[in-house]
């Protein structure tokens, strides 16, 4: 961390930071964490174009779903714009190890954020960002219009720009509403995380669970448990926790593969070919 950011947060905080540790797990941004005499805190930076606006809807994010009183966020401090890029200041979350009682417990409480609603469109007030990718948000009263629109085609049309896919591997946009629609129950919309893959949940040494990195709008509730089952990092206590407040309904698997396309289809943005398989591999089962 450059020594002028390190006066610009103190002056700002009114503190004296004492030392400053870099952290690991960020694919996107520098993560610090800042020790005064007394507190911690945690700190990332980014120098892209877009960082502000990404750190502006991670804050909107936390705050939304720390607002339903249902499940932790930690509290956001400070998000400003630098001369290229910007950093965001929050509570220091001291990571505990996730016992089974930790894990029903984070189960219990995602279902009730999944209950909690206040909106009659899926999407969301504003576009926002699934890791340093775009979200669109336009907000919609049909489920699977919204998805194909709003989820799919953005990443399949970027895929085609990259060269990441061909022409030979896009379904037509009939086709996927045809899948969608058949395999789509009717729902009410759900507030997701957005991005609840393994690293954007902890749990607190005092065994408190929290959401971080969210990517917010309201959505049909099993994106984010098929999310949790892409990369794993969820036990089966959770899952039976989380089915007590919605038990399955027919087709979810066949669902679960759909939305994983989602998040696939952003990592093979993202992160390049090695994505391409599984990504091929969903469009060719469904579309």
């Amino acid at each position: 961390m450059q020594k002028s950011l390190k006066a610009h947060i103190e002056y700002l905080l009114c503190i004296s930071i004492e030392k400053i540790h870099s952290l690991s797990g960020g694919d996107i941004s520098q993560a610090y964490l800042l020790e005064t005499e007394n507190e911690h805190f945690f700190c990332k930076v980014n120098h892209d174009d877009n960082a502000y606006k990404m750190f502006v809807a991670e804050k909107v994010g936390l705050e939304a779903i720390s607002n339903t009183q249902v499940i932790a966020t930690p509290n956001v401090l400070l998000c400003e714009p630098l001369e290229k890029g910007a950093f965001l200041i929050m509570e220091y979350i001291k990571p505990g190890r996730a016992s089974q009682t930790e894990m029903e417990q984070l189960g219990h409480q995602l279902a009730m954020l999944h209950q909690f609603s206040k909106s009659d469109f899926y999407g969301w007030e504003t576009n926002n960002f699934i890791g340093s990718l775009p979200q669109e948000n336009n907000q919609c009263s049909n489920w699977p219009e919204f998805y194909i629109h709003e989820r799919l085609l953005p990443q399949i049309k970027m895929a085609m720009v990259n060269k990441r896919l061909g022409v030979s591997d896009i379904p037509s946009e009939s086709q996927l509403s045809v899948t969608c629609k058949n395999l789509f129950p009717k729902t009410e919309p759900a507030l997701l995380h957005g991005d609840l893959w393994g690293g954007n949940y902890l749990v607190s040494q005092g065994g408190r669970p929290y959401l971080i990195d969210p990517a917010i709008y309201y959505g049909h509730n099993e994106v984010d448990i098929a999310m949790t089952r892409l990369f794993g990092g969820f036990d089966s206590s959770f899952y039976h926790a989380y089915g007590e407040h919605f038990p399955k309904e027919p087709f979810e698997s066949e669902r679960t593969d759909i939305y994983q396309l989602y998040y696939l289809l952003v990592h093979l943005n993202l992160f390049g070919r090695s994505y391409y398989g599984s990504v091929r591999s969903i469009l060719k089962r469904y579309f």
